[in-house]
Formats: C-alpha cells, sequence, structure tokens
C-alpha cells in the first residue's frame, strides 16, 4: 500500500495504542505461566509472531474482542515445536523466543523474513552454548535461520550489552525457569537500557524476582510466573505517541491531545522532554495520563540516543522542520533495526530536501538550510521510517507519497486512521 499525505493542520484527540516492548514480553511471560490474562494488547504483526511461537511451545492465546488475551501458557517447559517459528520482521519475538527455545528437551528452527535474517543475533547464541544449550546460525553468520537444541540449565554467562538489550530481556525472562537460574556479566555498557527496566517490571508483575548486580543482572531459577489476580495489564506506548506529539509540535494550529500516556519504565518518554527542549508547547498530565501539545517555532537542538534508539525517525523529522541543527548521537546502534535507520532517514528525507551529515554514530539534520518538500519516498519496510516520514509530509511544500507503507502494522496499525481523525488528508493507494 502507498500512502499520499497532504500537507494539513492537526488537531483532536488521539489515543496511545499499547505498548509492543511491553505486549511482546507479556504474551511470553504469560507463556511461561500456567495461565493468565494480557489486557490492553498491541495485536500488531510483531505481537502476533510472539504468540504464534507461544502456542508453537504449547500454549494457547485466545484473542477476544476488547484486545485482552487469554493465554494458555506452557508452564515454564515448552514443548518442542512442530514446525519451524517464523518470527516474520520482528526482532523482539527471535530474540526471545530463541532463550526461550533453549528451554525445550529438543531442537528447534527460528527464521523471519530478509530483513530480520540479517540482524545480528551471534552473542545471544553464544551465551545459550555458555549455558549448556546448543545454539547456532545455519548460515555460521551469527544470523538467522537459528538452531537451538537445548534444554539449558542456567548459570553464569558474560555478553556485550552495545549491541542489543534484548539478549538481555531474553536470558533473564527463560532465566527464571531454570534450575540454576541466570546471571550475566556485561562485558560492554549497556545500550537502551531502560528496554531491561520494561523487562524488570513485567517480571516484577508476574512474580519473578530478578535484580541488577554489579557485573550486570541476575535471576534466580525456580520461579513460577503468576500475575497478581491472574491479570496484566499492558500500559500506552510512548514510542507511538511520539508520532502524535511530533504532529502537534510541526501542525497543530488547533492543539493535540494524546490520551493513555501514563508515566512507565519506557526510555521513550523522554519524547516528551525533547519535544519541549525544541520549543513546542507541552503539557503533560501524568495524573490523567494526557499530554497537550501545539505548534510553535522549533529550535534544533542535540539528542543522545544511546537509550532511545526508536525516537531517531521521529527526532529526525522534527529537526527538518526546526531553525538550525538537530544532532543525533550515539546513533550507531540504531543501524542494527528493521533497516538502518540513520541511512535510510538521511536518504529519504534527502529527497524531501532536507541537508543532513551522517556520521557512523550520529546523524545532525540542517533544518536551517533546508527546504521540505513534497516526494516520493520509501517507507523501507520499516514502520518507524514510514510513520516519520509521514509527519514529514504534513508541513512539506506539496504532496508526499510513501511507498510500502502498510508495514505500520507492525506497532501502530491504525496509524493512518489516527492521522485523518486530527485532520490529515491523505489518500490509500490513490482511493480516498
Amino acid at each position: 500500500m502507498n500512502v499520499t499525505i497532504t500537507p494539513s493542520s492537526v488537531g483532536g484527540t488521539a489515543r496511545a495504542p499499547p505498548s509492543k516492548s511491553y505486549t511482546h514480553r507479556a504474551i511470553l511471560a504469560a507463556g511461561y505461566a500456567d495461565e493468565a490474562t494480557v489486557r490492553d494488547a498491541l495485536w500488531s504483526a510483531d505481537t502476533k509472531a510472539t504468540a504464534r511461537a507461544v502456542e508453537l511451545f504449547g500454549g494457547d492465546v485466545d484473542r477476544c474482542e476488547d484486545e485482552t488475551l487469554e493465554i494458555d501458557g506452557f508452564d515454564g517447559r515448552p514443548d518442542v515445536p512442530a514446525d519451524v517459528i517464523d518470527c516474520a520482521n520482528s526482532g523482539t519475538t527471535m530474540r526471545l523466543v530463541t532463550a526461550a527455545a533453549a528451554l525445550a528437551d529438543g531442537t528447534s528452527v527460528l527464521t523471519g523474513d530478509e530483513s530480520l535474517r540479517s540482524r545480528p543475533q551471534g552473542p545471544l547464541l553464544e551465551a545459550l552454548t555458555d549455558l549448556g544449550a546448543q545454539a547456532d546460525s545455519t548460515r555460521g553468520n551469527g544470523q538467522a535461520p537459528l538452531v537451538v537444541t537445548g534444554p539449558l540449565a542456567g548459570g553464569e554467562l558474560s555478553i556485550p550489552g552495545d549491541v542489543s538489550s534484548q539478549y538481555i530481556t531474553a536470558l533473564l525472562l527463560a532465566g527464571a525457569v531454570t534450575d540454576e537460574g541466570i546471571a550475566i556479566d556485561l562485558e560492554t555498557e549497556l545500550k537502551s537500557a531502560p528496554y531491561v527496566d520494561i523487562t524488570l517490571e513485567v517480571l516484577d508483575d508476574f512474580g519473578v524476582e530478578a535484580r541488577k548486580t554489579d557485573a550486570g543482572f541476575a535471576v534466580d531459577g525456580g520461579q513460577s510466573y503468576r500475575p497478581a489476580g491472574g491479570d496484566y495489564a499492558v500500559p500506552g506506548d510512548f514510542s507511538s505517541i511520539s508520532y502524535p506529539l511530533a504532529a502537534g509540535a510541526i501542525a497543530g494550529n488547533e492543539g493535540v491531545r494524546i490520551e493513555g500516556a501514563h508515566p512507565s519504565a519506557q526510555g521513550d518518554t523522554a519524547i516528551v522532554d525533547i519535544v519541549e527542549r525544541m520549543g513546542a508547547d507541552v503539557d503533560w498530565d501524568r495524573d490523567a495520563g494526557t499530554i497537550d501539545v501545539a505548534k510553535a517555532p522549533l529550535s534544533g537542538i542535540e539528542v543522545d540516543v544511546e537509550d532511545t534508539p526508536d525516537l531517531l525517525p521521529t527526532i529526525a523529522t522534527l529537526g527538518a522542520v526546526a531553525e538550525g541543527n538537530t544532532h543525533i548521537t550515539n546513533a550507531e546502534h540504531v543501524r542494527y533495526k528493521e533497516t538502518d535507520r540513520v541511512s535510510a532517514m538521511a536518504e529519504e528525507l534527502g529527497k524531501m530536501g532536507v541537508e543532513t551529515t551522517e556520521e557512523r554514530d550520529s546523524l545532525m539534520i540542517h533544518g536551517g538550510d533546508s527546504s521540505l518538500s513534497g516526494a516520493t519516498v520509501s517507507g523501507r519496510d520499516d514502520h518507524r521510517i514510514i510513520m516519520a516520514l509521514a509527519l514529514a509530509g504534513l508541513v512539506a511544500d506539496g504532496e508526499t507519497t510513501i511507498e510500502g507503507a502498510d508495514h505500520v502494522d507492525v506497532s501502530f496499525p491504525g496509524f493512518f486512521g489516527m492521522l485523518e481523525e486530527l485532520g490529515v488528508g491523505l489518500e490509500r493507494d490513490g482511493r480516498q
């Protein structure tokens, strides 16, 4: 699907979709349990992949009409899957599920689409091997397809922290149901640390104790997953909140209110401060879970995305509208997402007339030297690139067509419907 955006002002109310990060963890945590209910779940392409894996491990995921998932789990001991686990485009699914597969008394095979098969899994495979499982890349390059044979008992391991925090999350989730538990020694500084904080929060809500240590993290074995009252509720997603928030900051002549913005461990809550620092009129009522934002002249700033990699595309678009330079730093790990998001935003914004300077670990947006014009751009099969480019289309001179826009289904299936409700003129595949 291609979507064409007409320059528009926005106003009204938007509701944050449930968090993708929390939903992934909650579905798998419920799978580790005997049974659990996950409320307010995000049902997207990525989270469906995690649900399919739970079912292949012997669980059952029943989706109700009110976005509630009734999950019968595999109670800490996954079956050997009867089929290949297809993680589609979901890196979170692959990493979390790879560790779960190592608990099965037999062999599991995991794969995904072309993009996912290019993403690094080597450190996690080495960690699982150190714990007594056999975990290999079929091509010997640390990338999927993966073959994992268990079971593992637990123990101590060391792993780099600067490739993906999802490795740590995967090991902590699996470690709780091993015999020995798992102690993780970080070899390097942890990138995207707030995502591990999310994991610790979800584990605690499911009755599992895990902790930070001087060396890294640890979780005792022999634990059971049991959420209080059998229920877990997913909070709103601040990665997704970044889009209506940025839309209000650059095109919100009438102001935009965002609901469902309750504080949580998500590092991407930083987007509220970033937009405010750039000059937008922002009011976050944390108790009510609402954010009000209105258009204002924006100025470029420096933003470190070491802990918030998913915000880079949104910040890049804000920088394209702002006066002066917006410097996004500590961004090398953002190159290992669904696509190389640093280069993708530089190249696609470049098609729209935006001047950028790209380095290995940073991206500079020269807003003052740019003239944002409508163009045909590629979504790169990446939901966050698509949504960020759609924002740029709101204030470009002329129409902007985004190719492959259907990939927003990965995290925000209702994204374009939300834009329409806020007053944006858009066409899907040439049809209104």
